[in-house]
């Protein structure tokens, strides 16, 4: 008969992911699934990206899923709007720098920063990695709000004059754009990783360029007292 030193010892309860996220609360739990689900996009492809193979990864059963979005179709949207909140969380976090040029620089720099560090996220919010959903008007409001804190950043730099005036709104439009490109590019593998941040660095710098105050006096047309001088200069 062995003795109890003899006898192999026994695991803990195992416990799944959905009931640990339990403990914390509905958020977390929501943020599990989400997770799991982002996991199985990478790792497999849309194609995988059922509501019971989302379940049984993460312990729960689909009338969890089915109750929380909906059916897939909520789940992408919910894919796509938790990659913004988490965007804007990262640009929220961004300590504010006293001189507002710096300060929308770092909000750039989080940005990339961000982007490579949730890549799989970023492949929802950008590049229709969900086959078949589209954003509707409130997905779109809200992932505009993700830049909140750009708009603020440019709007900063117009009331200091470091920019000429302008719609912040747009011109926030407009740098997140070349942000984004940049940022494309380096996660596609066009860009190596020696040579990307010098890259996306210029290119900022570059695009805010054209709208700095002097920029637009050293750019601005003649006025018209001045083309008629220069008219009767040439008569």
């Amino acid at each position: 008969m062995p003795t109890t030193s003899d006898m192999p010892d026994m695991p803990a309860t195992a416990t799944t992911p959905y009931q640990d996220a339990q403990r914390v609360g509905q958020s977390a739990v929501r943020t599990a699934i989400l997770d799991h689900a982002i996991d199985l996009l990478v790792s497999e492809g849309p194609a995988a990206l059922t509501m019971r193979r989302i379940a049984t990864g993460i312990g729960a059963s689909t009338k969890v899923l089915y109750t929380m979005f909906g059916g897939k179709e909520g789940l992408a949207d919910a894919l796509y709007r938790e990659g913004f909140a988490r965007l804007r969380r990262a640009q929220q976090q961004v300590p504010q720098a006293a001189d507002p040029l710096t300060a929308l620089n770092d909000l750039g720099a989080a940005y990339r920063a961000h982007a490579l560090a949730e890549p799989a996220y970023y492949r929802v919010m950008f590049e229709q990695a969900v086959p078949g959903y589209r954003p509707g008007p409130e997905a779109l409001a809200a992932a505009d709000h993700a830049f909140d804190a750009s708009v603020a950043a440019v709007r900063a730099c117009i009331d200091a004059g470091v920019f000429a005036p302008g719609d912040a709104h747009e011109i926030s439009k407009l740098l997140w754009a070349a942000a984004h490109g940049a940022v494309s590019l380096e996660l596609a593998g066009h860009f190596p990783a020696e040579s990307a941040a010098g890259r996306f660095d210029a290119l900022m710098t570059a695009v805010g360029q054209a709208f700095l105050a002097d920029a637009a006096h050293a750019t601005a047309p003649a006025s018209p007292a001045n083309s008629t001088d220069r008219q009767g200069d040439r008569a």
